[in-house]
């Protein structure tokens, strides 16, 4: 049956569409006043900025494109891509480990998690560097046996080495509770259906699971990167020449600290948008699933508010 309208119907949404337009107005006018304030106040530091001298913007010139400071930086890329590799490599399976029901081995994931989550990353990288202190020599050995082969810790552990082991082993931890968050994020009927149709677990993770959980992996994930990116600045203290530390070979010398800085924040400004630029792209890949649910969603709900029309 069609419903219809009363005659008083169309005053009635009149009234209320005015009461609506009047109760959003003085939001829409607080929206503008911030819009029009924030972009003063960029404006203002821009001039500023631009007109100062102390900031030497001739020398920034002069430093961007500079062999060392270009080298610094592709260790600096080089640095972040192998760490987080690796560190959502071990994550992965400490996450699985965590997820365990064997105690145990949850146990062993969470004794490692709180631990490297619990000590400063500059801490572990100095430690790493120095791991000659304490064991002058690595070695492979039968438990309570015969030595079957060792290495000088100097010539193994180098500030290369020291950087990735560090970086990794603690990028590990928190990528370790980023992909629990995202496993458990995945209906658990998810599973049992994978279990009804004869998957094995492992079959079931990376067919069904995984894939699903990525949707709520990867913002967090991007965040990591980003965080990664400025978190190998870090390992400049144990002389690896990375992006900063070659800034700071130049001004060492120049004693031009502002420009030189001024240097290694556009680089790290100019990756971090890029990979913000990529993490979005990934999000909207991700999440094309349920923006196809939502748009099948409302079209239904369009034909159900048509046929009551």
């Amino acid at each position: 049956m069609a419903l219809k309208d009363s005659p008083s119907s169309g005053g009635v949404r009149s009234q209320t569409s005015r009461d609506v337009l009047r109760a959003i107005t003085p939001v829409n006018h607080l929206h503008r006043l911030g819009i029009a304030a924030t972009l003063c106040l960029l404006a203002q530091f821009c001039w500023l900025a631009l007109n100062n001298e102390n900031f030497q913007w001739h020398v920034v010139l002069n430093w961007l494109f500079d062999p060392s400071v270009i080298s610094g930086l592709y260790v600096t890329l080089g640095l972040t891509v192998v760490a987080m590799l690796l560190g959502s490599v071990i994550g992965l399976g400490l996450a699985i480990f965590r997820l365990s029901e064997s105690r145990f081995v949850s146990a062993f994931a969470g004794i490692y998690i709180w631990f490297f989550r619990g000590t400063p990353m500059l801490v572990q990288l100095i430690f790493w560097y120095n791991l000659a202190t304490i064991f002058p020599q690595l070695s492979i050995s039968i438990p309570f046996g015969p030595t079957l082969a060792s290495w000088d810790t100097n010539a193994v552990i180098t500030p290369l080495t020291a950087a990735i082991v560090g970086l990794a082993l603690n990028e590990a931890a928190y990528m370790a509770e980023i992909i629990r968050a995202g496993l458990l994020s995945v209906d658990r009927g998810q599973s049992e259906a994978a279990a009804a149709f004869g998957m094995t677990r492992g079959r079931a993770l990376r067919r069904i699971i995984i894939p699903q959980a990525m949707r709520s992996i990867v913002p967090p994930t991007g965040n990591q990167l980003i965080s990664m990116i400025k978190g190998t600045s870090l390992v400049s203290v144990i002389a690896m020449n990375d992006l900063l530390y070659s800034v700071q070979a130049v001004y060492n010398r120049t004693f031009e600290v502002v420009p030189l800085l001024m240097v290694a924040v556009i680089w790290y400004l100019a990756v971090t948008s890029i990979l913000n630029v990529g993490q979005s792209y990934i999000e909207r890949y991700y999440a094309r699933g349920e923006r196809s649910a939502r748009s099948g969603g409302e079209a239904r709900s369009a034909k159900q508010a048509e046929g009551v029309r």
